[in-house]
């Protein structure tokens, strides 16, 4: 039998920001308009957040070394097509299946984790990212009340 492993809600402490983002912009231009506005850095990693085998999600990261912060922005939602072997009419047919990184907030398209000492800094950052072009919506998540809280863990 395998160990099992606990992640204790002092885990997501007040460390940790999570912003909500509504947008229909691409990631990278979401990103490219993100660094405009905020005057950040933020870039894409090597390596992607593996949810399983074959469902991956885009990781872009930026260290502010001078506020002392560490943010990332991870889409929520990734689009995989996938082959069905049917056998009839039609043969293989094509099929596109959607996968989020918190599945009980699928109306969000993006979301920005801020590690931070200060929680001051949310207010500002909401009313920024609303000055971003194509940014529709952007509010916190409470992580109290979500059941894929390990998700978050990148």
């Amino acid at each position: 039998m395998a160990p099992s492993h606990k992640i204790s809600d002092d885990f997501y402490g007040e460390l940790y920001t999570y912003i909500a983002l509504r947008s229909n912009l691409e990631d990278h231009a979401l990103v490219f308009a993100i660094n405009r506005f905020l005057k950040s850095n933020f870039k894409r990693t090597r390596k992607d957040l593996e949810l399983s085998e074959n469902v991956s999600f885009p990781v872009f990261e930026w260290k502010d070394l001078i506020n002392d912060r560490y943010w990332t922005l991870i889409p929520n939602k990734c689009h995989k097509m996938e082959l069905i072997k049917d056998g009839g009419l039609f043969g293989e047919e094509p099929s596109i299946s959607t996968f989020y990184v918190v599945p009980e907030h699928r109306e969000v398209d993006y979301i920005l984790k801020l590690e931070q000492e200060d929680n001051d800094l949310e207010n500002q950052l909401i009313k920024t990212l609303f000055k971003v072009p194509k940014i529709l919506t952007a509010y916190t998540l409470d992580t109290t009340k979500m059941k894929h809280k390990n998700n978050l863990i990148f």
